[in-house]
């Protein structure tokens, strides 16, 4: 059976986010994961997850200026030295909050830049994190996104990813295979991921469209999650939709799938 974490930066929304740990919790989770902790201090998220009594399994590299636009800066060849500030960062976080493995966005495809230098600069900066992360017992991902939700980004589809992934040659770096994303770009999804599975380093789920619950759209998540089981899958699977309503209430569908022999 799949182990399911709740992502905190998109379940629970009627709550503040530091509430949002316990809430997890009070609701089945044992494990959360969320995108971005850098506004928050080190010491009230250890509060948080101390009282909640939950463990977080995943969050992401800094993204660059979010509200800005910026989605990641990792394929970015002018903001290097940023990029590399911004491991030291995750690394400070997730060795005081004791998350496993971080996910790196690639980020958007700079505008009017050689597309030969644009991969170059992820591969290296992949690299880079990933032997600066297994420094410190850190695991990193990289993660495809689909360019409805985010026009431009670079890392798009698995064939791509997987390119990468082997360019970069380093143990410590897996894929995140978010099932949403991947059924918006190419479908095929059990086949997929039966296939990347040596690969894959954590697992992402919401339905589509709209990107809410499993059960609401079009994905056949009950033979999925199966599936997982079926191929080995022993990675976390994260919980990142956003609510049709009451979160606590949307998540029906994950207490039948759990009773379902």
């Amino acid at each position: 059976m799949p182990q399911f974490s709740a992502n905190l930066s998109m379940l629970f929304p009627e709550r503040p986010f530091l509430q949002r740990f316990a809430a997890a919790a009070q609701a089945g989770f044992s494990a959360v994961e969320f995108m971005f902790p850098y506004a928050f201090a080190i010491a009230d998220l250890r509060d948080a997850i101390a009282h909640s009594k939950v463990h977080v399994v995943l969050h992401n590299l800094p993204p660059g200026d979010w509200a800005a636009g910026d989605r990641g800066i990792a394929c970015h060849p002018d903001r290097i030295e940023e990029f590399r500030d911004s491991v030291a960062q995750a690394i400070a976080y997730a060795s005081a909050l004791q998350v496993p493995r971080l996910n790196c966005l690639a980020g958007c495809t700079p505008a009017d830049t050689d597309p030969v230098l644009v991969r170059h600069t992820l591969v290296a900066n992949l690299r880079f994190a990933a032997e600066a992360l297994a420094q410190h017992g850190i695991g990193l991902v990289v993660e495809m996104i689909n360019t409805v939700d985010m026009p431009g980004f670079y890392l798009h589809r698995s064939a791509q990813a997987l390119d990468v992934l082997h360019a970069v040659a380093h143990p410590n770096l897996q894929l995140q295979y978010d099932i949403y994303h991947m059924q918006r770009m190419e479908g095929e999804l059990a086949t997929t991921l039966q296939r990347l599975l040596p690969h894959i380093g954590h697992i992402q789920i919401a339905d589509t469209p709209g990107r809410h619950e499993p059960g609401t759209g079009e994905i056949n998540y009950p033979f999925l999650l199966r599936h997982l089981d079926a191929i080995g899958y022993q990675g976390w699977v994260g919980c990142e939709y956003h609510p049709l309503g009451d979160t606590q209430a949307g998540l029906v569908w994950l207490k039948n799938f759990l009773q379902t022999p």
